[in-house]
């Protein structure tokens, strides 16, 4: 059964509008499955396909005069030579609709690729599901704890596989075949340690000294480690918002991951019931949430504009959402029950900037959307409900 992706609206506006899209992200969330529906008469070529590579290896003009125009290429940072060429291709044919080119990895970001097709191509991130998107298949669950053991990744909804051995498989993929091809890691073992110690410091703010220390790692090797990370959408960080009201506010990011399903695997999580006694709980339902506020950004084609905000003396906003020029609070707290405790940063946020509490949101682990203290409380499944009040 497909599952309809919200991308997807997006994806055919822009593909009338420039010749090139690049379709990126984690590798396994329905990139391939969205173009193919979405454009069912264009041609789909896989470079994971040896044959396929060879021959755009070895003979690059060949390959474009076999695959002209509108053609799906898979996983295109396979054959990164191939991006030269192909600027010189949909300049030739000069007309929007070339090409789809998808990728786990962020392969836009490297310079090179970037200014080759600088100009030609729009570029679009898919992650795995949003809880709206399942939950319009007809796919709910009762508790967040389920979501957060079964993850979002479309494979988990089409099998019966457990997410333990999936996520235990997918970790293995991920590190042999995309860890190779961004950076030349030579210690998978030890790259392994580190994806387990960041699933460790979800929801955390990022001391990479500590990080590099606990890995047995330099910094310097710390931070190289952190961005292969990035650029395959295993995690993502939220920096701290400047506002800082004549106070003293921490500059180090926030480390999340965009699935709180390989985070729960890499902790050692086996079961949905384990979750709730899990000392990291908290921090994964936070997770689970800013996964589904930036998913909801990139699954539209905005740009993520999500913050959080502490001072030194330790008051903290989770989230501060940036939507039209307005800073939106948003407090996350896990909890099934409402407490009184739980509006006080937001309180306190809201007497210092002057807003407005209706325009603030507290996301809990409850089933009732309501008001309190003039707040709006939204149950953990309702976060996109955040935004749509601002439409």
């Amino acid at each position: 059964m497909y599952i309809k992706r919200t991308l997807e609206k997006k994806l055919k506006e822009l593909v009338n509008s420039f010749p090139i899209v690049a379709l990126t992200g984690p590798r396994q969330s329905g990139k391939t499955t969205l173009a193919q529906h979405a454009f069912p008469d264009w041609r789909y070529v896989s470079l994971e396909d040896l044959d396929t590579r060879t021959f755009a290896e070895n003979d690059p003009r060949g390959f474009f005069a076999t695959h002209e125009s509108k053609v799906i290429i898979d996983e295109a940072q396979r054959v990164p030579a191939l991006f030269s060429y192909l600027q010189s291709v949909v300049d030739k044919n000069k007309k929007p609709g070339q090409f789809i080119l998808t990728g786990s990895q962020n392969f836009l970001m490297h310079e090179k690729i970037g200014q080759s097709l600088a100009g030609r191509v729009a570029l679009l991130h898919l992650l795995p599901f949003e809880i709206c998107e399942l939950a319009e298949a007809g796919i709910t669950v009762d508790r967040y704890r389920e979501y957060i053991f079964k993850g979002f990744y479309p494979s988990l909804y089409r099998t019966s596989v457990s997410p333990r051995d999936w996520y235990l498989n997918y970790v293995q993929t991920y590190i042999e075949r995309d860890v190779r091809l961004i950076k030349n890691i030579t210690d998978l073992n030890a790259f392994q340690t580190f994806t387990q110690l960041c699933a460790g410091r979800i929801g955390q703010l990022l001391n990479l000294s500590s990080l590099a220390h606990d890995c047995g790692i330099s910094h310097n090797t710390a931070r190289a480690w952190l961005s292969v990370l990035e650029d395959s959408f295993i995690v993502f960080l939220i920096k701290p918002h400047h506002k800082n009201f004549n106070k003293r506010l921490v500059k180090m990011p926030k480390l999340y991951f965009y699935d709180a399903g390989l985070a729960a695997a890499l902790l050692g999580i086996h079961a949905s019931a384990q979750i709730d006694l899990h000392p990291s709980k908290g921090n994964l339902f936070e997770a689970l949430t800013m996964s589904e506020l930036m998913k909801y950004q990139y699954h539209r084609g905005l740009p993520p504009r999500c913050f959080f905000w502490r001072d030194k003396t330790g008051h903290e906003i989770d989230c501060l959402l940036d939507i039209k020029n307005m800073l939106i609070p948003i407090e996350i707290k896990s909890g099934e029950t409402i407490s009184e405790h739980y509006f006080a940063e937001l309180q306190y946020w809201n007497t210092l900037a002057g807003a407005d509490p209706k325009k603030s949101f507290l996301v809990y682990g409850g089933a009732e959307n309501q008001t309190r203290n003039g707040i709006n409380v939204v149950r953990w499944d309702a976060t996109a409900e955040i935004f749509k009040s601002f439409e």
